[in-house]
């Protein structure tokens, strides 16, 4: 039978070197994954030959933990199907979460894209969240040579901070700056201090099975934004040095900002909005989440999840999950600044802006707003 609770899926990512394969032989072992099935690229890289002990069918192994580890044979949405059709089968055991590990060069929204915009997997399988791991040694020389490094740290929801036990502690300090500016909403784990456990790595999105109400606040993280608001116009470093490091060609083109208001918005005016912007400008849109107070039904808030030109289908909640019934958005752009996504929100929220676009002229014309920065 069918299980209608869309199964969580974990993207775990971070650049060749950056420790995902020992974070993964970790969190294996932790009893929260015993019902897991983990997709990888090839079993001889990923390095799970202690855990292996029993051969399931071809490309799939049972894990010491009770886990199911599947290799993917070409396309990922084949593979994710494929593990579908058995489970509802009974072929293999009811998995409740499935993680998918990444190649060290690989951009992870396709990866997002892949879950988001099939038909029937979107209705099987939901977001939960993304890790990425980043070398404590070596993280800001990656960052400043790989802009998929980059792209991997900024649509993150969990940052791992791996080797920060055998790094420079400066080069630590600049490190997690430049991170909190690249991506201010992601939760910052420290591997080596024993931060980085299935508790703290998992159900980091709205995808909640069952009756729990998601903490928001936690997922949107809307604090860290005005947090870097604050901080803005004070200099805390030590000079020129420190923003040349935490500061690159790369980072410059990585926005990450929030939107709030009061104001509801109805939901004709929300399609029209979440159609334009991935249309107009979805290459450069890297992630996108939120919770919005509709103007039909302000009692029952709508989660909000996209990646690029995808947006999920909205999530509707059953109740607000504190006194806090503000619309809030997040969004992480790439060579989009945040003033168009603003004006283009305005345009169709009735949100009073200087220099807010005619709606009208919008309407007629997506691509009305300017494709790169200012």
């Amino acid at each position: 039978m069918t299980d209608p609770t869309p199964l969580p899926v974990t993207v775990l990512t971070g650049f060749l070197g950056s420790g995902k394969t020992t974070l993964l032989n970790r969190l294996l072992k932790d009893p929260a994954l015993a019902d897991t099935v983990v997709i990888v690229n090839e079993f001889g890289e990923v390095g799970l030959d202690h855990l292996l002990i029993e051969a399931v069918e071809g490309d799939m192994v049972l894990l010491s933990s009770g886990c199911l580890c599947c290799s993917v044979r070409g396309d990922l949405v084949a593979t994710l199907e494929d593990l579908l059709a058995r489970r509802d089968s009974g072929a293999i055991a009811p998995f409740r979460r499935a993680v998918i590990e990444t190649t060290g060069l690989a951009d992870p929204a396709p990866v997002l894209s892949a879950v988001m915009s099939h038909p029937w997997l979107g209705t099987r399988y939901a977001i939960d969240g993304v890790v990425t791991t980043v070398d404590a040694v070596n993280g800001e020389a990656t960052l400043d040579s790989h802009v998929e490094a980059v792209k991997q740290a900024a649509v993150a929801d969990r940052l791992v901070l791996t080797k920060s036990d055998i790094a420079d502690p400066a080069a630590v300090a600049r490190l997690t700056r430049r991170l909190a500016r690249l991506n201010p909403s992601a939760r910052l784990l420290d591997a080596a201090r024993g931060e980085a456990t299935a508790a703290a790595l998992l159900d980091s999105s709205p995808y909640e099975a069952g009756a729990k109400i998601p903490d928001v606040a936690t997922w949107l993280n809307e604090e860290a934004f005005r947090d870097r608001a604050d901080h803005a116009g004070h200099d805390h470093g030590s000079g020129p040095d420190q923003d040349r490091h935490d500061v690159n060609r790369h980072d410059a083109s990585i926005r990450a900002f929030c939107m709030a208001t009061d104001r509801p918005i109805p939901v004709a005016a929300l399609d029209l909005f979440l159609t334009l912007l991935p249309s107009a400008h979805g290459p450069r849109l890297l992630r996108m989440k939120g919770i919005v107070r509709i103007a039909e039904d302000p009692d029952r808030p709508v989660v909000l999840h996209g990646v690029q030109h995808v947006v999920h289908p909205p999530v509707v909640l059953p109740r607000w999950p504190d006194a806090d019934r503000r619309t809030r958005l997040v969004f992480i752009t790439r060579d989009l600044d945040e003033s168009y996504v603003r004006k283009l929100w305005d345009a169709f929220a009735g949100t009073p802006a200087i220099d807010t676009p005619d709606r009208a002229a919008l309407v007629d014309n997506p691509l009305a707003l300017p494709r790169g920065n200012a």
